[in-house]
């Protein structure tokens, strides 16, 4: 099959979203496929990688987002779309790229969704109107992406909940996954642990976009927490956004020692910082998936993340899950279990989420798909939703 794949909001040093468009891509082909992906960039070109032909299209920056691109040429997009002839559409942005749906129906394309965000989760942190408001706002918009593709993919339960509140029949599961060679325990740094904390030191890291949706101002409230208890804890921040600055203030005027190591290209060296610590933070309450939380679970490293999110649902027992802004309590019960312990349980919960179960997952979806195009199955003329594939379990 010929899958091509749309997504916007990709930027170079954007982590979760270009992992999951690079290790998919990489598995259909793999598998024999043929992946197109599409996204924004500074400028045109078009090459083959490790991950399959990648056509960027230039696209403007997004003003606040820290440097996120967009595809905003419909035409050329749509013409590059015809002139490809995918078997099957796989598109990974529900807002900007919502016409992609339409354009596939009347081109007689099966597509599908990859829902990466909880626009429910989202709207819910909005500072001003009511509640019952933005969830209003949320069903609607997704009743929209719901009747505009045959498929929505959720990578959880978590994810699946607020398609299932409003009654979409076309939800399919599908999980991401991890690198489990280059995300391993043995990347544990002595020599690195030394960079950032003194012998006796509890060492966490908080690895994530510093954007407003991630909340990692709950990280250094974690910390501050834990440092008026007594304990010798101390963070470093991997990764960059738009909130950098703010959350560096915030630290210095409360005396907070935080190390803010920006974005780090290197997967090895990301792997090696999880792998030393002695527990990672993930705070965000919209999270559908959280690969950096599961990235830290393969290098044998607890997770303590928000309830609120999906992030209960992938760490298990493996980790510790805390309502609110303040996470110390987690970090707490994470730390009071014996090391090797919880860092055998972190590392064999990772390992139910492998990159190739992940992609036979997608790949089953976009079988059924081109199966029920084919045959032209599952198509409803009174709503234009086409109801093609299995629901997995």
């Amino acid at each position: 099959m010929r899958i091509v794949r749309l997504a916007n909001f990709v930027a170079p040093q954007s982590g979760g979203l270009r992992t999951s468009l690079r290790e998919l891509g990489a598995g259909y082909l793999a598998a024999g496929h043929e992946p197109v992906l599409i996204i924004p960039g500074d400028r045109d070109t078009d090459e083959q990688t490790e991950q399959g032909r990648v056509i960027t299209l230039h696209g403007p920056r997004v003003q606040f987002l820290g440097g996120y691109r967009v595809l905003t040429r419909k035409r050329k997009v749509a013409a590059l779309l015809s002139e490809l002839k995918p078997d099957t559409l796989e598109v990974s942005d529900r807002a900007t790229l919502r016409w992609t749906g339409r354009w596939a129906r009347g081109h007689g394309v099966p597509a599908a969704m990859v829902s990466h965000e909880s626009l429910t989760a989202l709207l819910a942190m909005m500072p001003v109107g009511p509640a019952g408001l933005w969830r209003a706002v949320a069903n609607a918009l997704n009743r929209r992406t719901a009747r505009s593709y045959p498929q929505i993919i959720c990578t959880t339960e978590w994810a699946a909940a607020e398609f299932d509140q409003i009654g979409a029949g076309n939800v399919v599961r599908a999980p991401l996954g991890v690198d489990l060679d280059t995300f391993s325990p043995v990347r544990h740094s002595e020599p690195l642990r030394t960079c950032y904390a003194a012998p006796g030191e509890t060492l966490l890291v908080h690895c994530g976009r510093l954007s407003a949706e991630k909340k990692p101002h709950r990280s250094l409230t974690t910390l501050a927490t834990l440092r008026a208890q007594g304990l010798p804890v101390r963070l470093v921040v991997a990764g960059d956004g738009p909130l950098r600055e703010s959350l560096e203030r915030i630290a210095t005027r409360d005396g907070l020692p935080v190390t803010f190591a920006g974005f780090l290209r290197g997967r090895t060296d990301l792997a090696a910082l999880l792998a030393t610590a002695d527990a990672a933070i993930a705070p965000g309450p919209a999270e559908t998936f959280g690969l950096a939380a599961l990235e830290a679970l393969a290098c044998g490293t607890p997770v303590v993340v928000s309830a609120e999110s999906a992030l209960p649902e992938v760490v298990g027992e493996a980790g510790a899950s805390v309502v609110g802004e303040d996470l110390a309590i987690g970090v707490a019960d994470v730390l009071s279990r014996p090391e090797p312990d919880r860092r055998a349980a972190a590392r064999a919960r990772a390992e139910r989420y492998g990159w190739p179960g992940a992609v036979q997952a997608f790949l089953a979806i976009h079988e059924d798909l081109a199966e029920a195009g084919a045959s032209g199955l599952g198509k409803d003329t009174t709503n234009g939703v086409v109801t093609a594939g299995r629901r997995m379990a």
